[in-house]
């Protein structure tokens, strides 16, 4: 028996940016174009991992790190993966890449302030919590937000870029699937 080992998209950006609408927009085109994929969304395992979250520092460390384990377990039975995570910290990051053999990196880049606007407008939250950004602004010592009162650092070398504030979510899905099937 010869199982394909799949592969992994990690959809990374600051909160409100539009890794969830991305993410599933993505998944759409894929399946439409036959290829099967898993989405797991970091706000949906929260629920599980976390009910009550804190988004301390250890906190992030154990729901980051439980991703990149479920995605390696899928990957490794041939199941191909999009995360949809903030992964604020790059180390979240490259120890993904470190463990999966076949790993793509894709930053959507959006203006802190398009984010926020954003995340205050939203109809649909995937699972998020809402009001992040202007609770974070109401209480700033306390804040967890990442661009906010957490640090969110950018990739350094990202694989695919996006630019979310001048592209719908579609188009930022058939511009991550061009750049990646280019790239192969």
């Amino acid at each position: 028996m010869n199982v394909t080992v799949g592969w992994c998209i990690w959809i990374t950006g600051l909160p409100g940016s539009g890794k969830s609408m991305v993410s599933r927009a993505l998944l759409e085109f894929l399946n439409k174009k036959g290829v099967s994929v898993q989405l797991l969304s970091s706000d949906e395992l929260r629920k599980f991992l976390t009910p009550n979250p804190v988004y301390s520092l250890e906190e992030r460390d154990n729901v980051y790190a439980t991703i990149v384990y479920i995605t390696k377990l899928l990957t490794q039975n041939g199941v191909n993966v999009i995360i949809d995570a903030t992964g604020n910290l790059r180390r979240y990051r490259d120890d993904a890449r470190s463990q999966l053999s076949s790993f793509i990196e894709v930053y959507l880049d959006c203006p802190l302030d398009i984010c926020m606007q954003r995340e205050a407008e939203r109809k649909e939250t995937y699972s998020a919590p809402t009001q992040i950004y202007h609770k974070a602004i109401q209480n700033k010592t306390l804040s967890t937000v990442p661009g906010v009162g957490q640090p969110y650092e950018t990739p350094l070398k990202p694989d695919v870029t996006v630019k979310t504030f001048k592209l719908s979510p579609q188009e930022a899905a058939q511009q991550i699937y061009e750049a990646i099937t280019t790239k192969k």
